[in-house]
């Protein structure tokens, strides 16, 4: 089930106290070699909207006021790691299995390149991607909506508890 989005947007609570008042997160950016190999690869696969607002850019968009700008650099795109993900929440366990099973069988045809194996981690149930641009994809699924949940819980670990360093050392070489 895809649960509805509600209050999209709303002003942030601490807000009042903060120098920059917003609204809305509106956008991030990620680099791409080719526009045109990366939009057949956001709405034929990923099933995003696409909109090519600039000569050498275009938004895409899922769901939600928010969008990614992906702006093509050519051989000065820089590769990002594991740890510099773009998620993206389907309505069950199965759809996960479903575009993993997708994600492999379809590498070639989209420049995927690698598919890591379906985990229970985090509390989703989901797999990363590369993209032909050196992007990484999480395709997950929450019981939820994991964006509410997650403020909604608030804290669970005081920011003097150290640092998470030692966790995230162990990505390979070949996930960063």
């Amino acid at each position: 089930m895809i649960p509805a989005i509600e209050n999209a947007a709303f002003t942030p609570p601490n807000s009042a106290q903060s120098v920059i008042k917003p609204y809305v997160m509106s956008h991030g950016t990620l680099e791409c070699y080719n526009l045109k190999a990366s939009r057949k690869f956001y709405e034929e696969f990923m099933g995003f909207e696409c909109v090519r607002h600039a000569i050498p850019a275009m938004v895409i968009r899922c769901g939600m006021k928010f969008h990614i700008v992906c702006v093509e650099v050519g051989d000065k795109l820089k590769p990002v790691n594991l740890l510099n993900h773009w998620g993206v929440d389907v309505g069950s366990r199965e759809e996960v299995d479903r575009c993993w099973k997708a994600a492999n069988e379809l590498k070639d045809v989209y420049g995927i390149r690698k598919v890591m194996p379906i985990a229970d981690q985090h509390g989703v149930y989901s797999f990363y991607l590369v993209d032909c641009d050196h992007n990484w994809w999480e395709v997950q699924h929450y019981d939820g909506f994991q964006h509410d949940d997650m403020f909604d819980f608030g804290d669970r670990f005081p920011m003097d508890a150290g640092t998470a360093s030692a966790e995230v050392s162990g990505i390979k070489a070949d996930e960063k």
